[in-house]
């Protein structure tokens, strides 16, 4: 559970109050002074929110230039909007740069939405000359212009204001395929490794960036303002959905054909062996998925999950995968690598590997299967085959499997009625029917030939019944019947 964010305001009116202070009147000093008081006694009680904080060093730095202040001290005024222009870039870049890698700037920024020009005159202001007084008035009014867009009226009107839409997601197909390409040609010749080991890993860093970037994008406004900030204890339990959302993403590409399947067919080669993925494919992949995994330990498990639904998706709707590729073939390497994905779990996920993690895949593919077992499709037959392949030396697993398999081969394979079904109810009705007149005859009727006769009626129950006891009598639906009662 998430604990209450803490916010320097009694109630909203009095973060709209101080809203119509600083935007009603653009030439009302008197207003702004108010709004600059009342934000400066609510930094002294506890902290403010970043976008409260940089609206203070704007606003202060708008009053000192108002006044005349300029005159005297231009330089000291420069520096006083310079500083609150870094500030409030810095302070929303600073929450999205997550993962090993920093990103830039300039591609945060466009997440956000912010002006690419502020960022650039951050960035003179801090490591070239300082900017021109007139350049940094129209800075200040541009950010106090986005600070009102994009803080004051959604935290005002949340329910009529969009949130802040973050810029479409870069693809991550050429980063694979760029990476794809290098490994060829190591695999290829291995004299090559060393000169493209710079290359391989500016690739493996524009991933790890990508995934960042996939991390903040699906709800970026509350990252940006702190929003879901949690405390330190719960910081793992808010991390872990962002960082599965971005896997998927990534997952969504690399299992698409010509990822780690490849689109060739003839190059789609497995051993009989073993449920390994093509020899190939490992050589090349093993090392940019071993660079996830260690970056991110939940990706195996994200990506052998992933699998699994392609192979078998609850709803019967045809999938992306389904479209790009009818080809057995395909959803048999989607399984071998979904075997090699459980095999590989690192850490205390290894552990799971031949444990309740492995159970609770075999749970998901027969729950899966059999909702659909007359459906012998493609990814149909690869489920299948990655079922057998898990419950492949342990007796228990192998146990259900049979059963399962028992219980698919009893199930009717029509998925409507047919004129036999009736048929078969009618006699299995029958046969119900017939078994209560042999063992309840009626009261009136005591003689030995009327018993041997009743007798002789005796035809064995259906599978899966049998008798009740001699000593039940009917009650009403939900009374328990006792003898002494």
């Amino acid at each position: 559970m998430r604990l209450p964010r803490r916010v320097p305001w009694a109630n909203i009116g009095e973060l709209d109050q101080v809203c119509s202070w600083i935007y009603d009147d653009e030439n009302d000093a008197d207003s702004k002074q108010l709004a600059v008081q009342r934000l400066s006694a609510w930094k002294s009680m506890t902290s403010l929110p970043h976008a409260l904080e940089s609206t203070l060093a704007l606003l202060t730095a708008l009053q000192h230039d108002a006044n005349g202040q300029h005159a005297v001290h231009g330089m000291a005024l420069r520096q006083m909007y310079a500083a609150a222009v870094i500030r409030l870039v810095n302070g929303l870049v600073d929450p999205l740069q997550s993962g090993a890698y920093a990103r830039s700037i300039a591609s945060i920024a466009q997440q956000l939405g912010l002006p690419a020009w502020l960022v650039e005159l951050r960035h003179a202001a801090t490591h070239e000359e300082l900017p021109s007084l007139e350049l940094l008035r129209e800075a200040a009014r541009e950010s106090m212009s986005w600070l009102l867009q994009n803080y004051f009226l959604p935290t005002l009107n949340p329910s009529s204001t969009p949130p802040l839409q973050a810029q479409p997601l870069t693809p991550v197909a050429p980063i694979l395929k760029q990476y794809k390409r290098l490994l060829k040609l190591i695999t290829r010749d291995a004299s090559l490794a060393s000169r493209h080991k710079a290359d391989v890993t500016k690739v493996l860093r524009d991933l790890e960036r990508w995934i960042a970037e996939a991390k903040v994008s699906e709800n970026i406004d509350a990252v940006a303002w702190g929003a879901e900030q949690p405390s330190s204890d719960l910081s793992n339990d808010n991390e872990e959905p962002k960082e599965r959302w971005a896997l998927d993403r990534f997952c969504d590409d690399l299992l698409a054909p010509g990822g780690l399947v490849p689109l060739g067919k003839r190059k789609r080669v497995f051993t009989s062996n073993t449920f390994d993925p093509p020899a190939s494919g490992i050589n090349i992949w093993t090392p940019l998925l071993n660079h996830v995994q260690a970056l991110h330990p939940a990706f195996y498990g994200v990506a052998a999950t992933r699998i699994v639904s392609l192979l078998c998706p609850a709803s019967q709707e045809p999938t992306t995968a389904d479209s790009a590729s009818s080809d057995i073939t395909y959803y048999i390497c989607l399984a071998r690598w979904a075997m090699w994905f459980i095999n590989n779990q690192a850490g205390e996920d290894r552990d799971q590997a031949s444990g309740a993690g492995k159970e609770d895949f075999v749970a998901t593919l027969i729950t899966n299967l059999g909702l659909g077992a007359e459906d012998q499709t493609g990814s149909k037959k690869a489920a299948q085959a990655l079922l057998e392949a898990l419950c492949q030396g342990d007796a228990r697993l192998e146990e259900i499997r049979a059963l399962f398999l028992r219980n698919v081969e009893m199930a009717p394979m029509g998925t409507h009625w047919q004129e036999k079904d009736i048929d078969v109810m009618n006699e299995r009705l029958g046969q119900l029917l017939g078994s209560a007149r042999s063992v309840s005859p009626s009261p009136l009727d005591h003689t030995e030939s009327a018993d041997q006769a009743m007798g002789d009626q005796v035809t064995p129950l259906p599978r899966g019944w049998r008798e009740v006891e001699q000593s039940w009598k009917p009650c009403p639906i939900g009374v328990f019947s006792t003898p002494f009662g």
